[in-house]
């Protein structure tokens, strides 16, 4: 008797600790509670996108001064962007990556990523884009028919000159010279390679 009598006490007393901790939680809506470590939440330092009074223009996010690269993004050797700059990259430009299992998935990654859409996963010109009838005209990097908008077959592309054409774009193809470093072009040229291989 005395033990059900202890269960109600303890029993009731949660209820009511429960109902005002309910209720005084829902008391303030403009409320957030108690907050720890609020400089996690808030950081010292600005947004990109958030205004900034302390650059003229206001704003956080700035345009690089010329002749800057991030790091990681360091050239080998510059080619310009121009027909007799592909023939160069062509002929001079070699890949100094080692063909490797790990090079070759890093580069299938980067390839699915940023190529596939157009090129396809199996290099063939029929990448999700060309279905939807986005683009059209994409070429096929095995195919023993199909040549490059600048001369030559795909299947026969350099290194030099996919590393080349991954920098600086060709037709309606943009460059990837922001999204990938030299080091992920090789990669990819790397996997390109096997891709002309393929069939």
């Amino acid at each position: 008797m005395l033990a059900m009598n202890r269960n109600k006490v303890v029993l009731t007393s949660f209820c009511i600790l429960a109902t005002a901790v309910i209720f005084s939680a829902c008391r303030d809506k403009r409320s957030t509670g108690l907050e720890y470590a609020r400089n996690m939440y808030d950081p010292i330092a600005y947004n990109p996108d958030q205004a900034n009074k302390n650059f003229a223009n206001g704003q956080t996010a700035q345009t690089p001064p010329k002749h800057t690269a991030p790091v990681g993004f360091v050239e080998e050797d510059v080619y310009p962007n121009t027909k007799e700059g592909y023939e160069e990259a062509g002929v001079k430009l070699i890949n100094s990556l080692p063909l490797t299992e790990q090079n070759l998935l890093q580069g299938q990654h980067l390839f699915n990523a940023f190529c596939s859409p157009c090129h396809g996963k199996e290099g063939d010109g029929q990448g999700h884009l060309v279905k939807l009838e986005k683009i059209n005209g994409v070429p096929s990097f095995h195919d023993p028919e199909k040549t490059s908008s600048r001369g030559g077959l795909m299947k026969d592309l350099s290194a030099g000159k996919i590393y080349h054409t991954i920098k600086y774009g060709v037709n309606m193809m943009g460059s990837y010279a922001s999204q990938l470093s030299p080091e992920e072009r090789w990669k990819v040229v790397l996997y390109v390679q096997q891709l002309q291989k393929a069939k």
